[in-house]
């Protein structure tokens, strides 16, 4: 199974945001071996810019992004991904735009703790803790 993971459930685990953490990071430990987790190449440069603000050197935040991406795949962003994004009728362009990747990747979920951002969305979204109860009866 392919999933999409939103950038919110991966600071969940990297800042150790409760209450989410736990789920999250339960659900990360799937990615790899269980699931597929996926990602997209514009969420590295959030992740790498989240990870400086909140007091990560430059080397650090690479190491992060490389020791993530050991467990995930990146899908990469079209053109045509983007321009769809801009026309989708979602209010967010960047949950657009992670709606139209997973789309085109064929992802079966948006793993996400904003499940309400992907209402308009083809792909179907789900916090960690719905996809844990779903699918691994946690």
């Amino acid at each position: 199974m392919k999933v999409l993971i939103d950038t919110n459930v991966i600071l969940d685990i990297l800042i150790k945001c409760e209450p989410h953490f736990n789920d999250s990071l339960l659900f990360m430990r799937l990615c790899g071996t269980r699931i597929t987790g996926c990602i997209t190449a514009s969420q590295t440069t959030d992740i790498f810019y989240l990870l400086r603000r909140y007091g990560k050197d430059g080397q650090s935040a690479k190491d992060i992004l490389k020791k993530l991406t050991d467990n995930i795949k990146i899908f990469d962003i079209t053109a045509a991904d983007v321009m769809n994004a801009l026309s989708a009728k979602m209010p967010d362009y960047e949950d657009a735009l992670l709606a139209c990747c997973a789309k085109r990747q064929k992802a079966e979920y948006i793993i996400t703790r904003n499940d309400k951002d992907f209402n308009a969305s083809c792909v179907p979204a789900l916090s960690p803790q719905e996809f844990l109860e779903k699918y691994f009866c946690v």
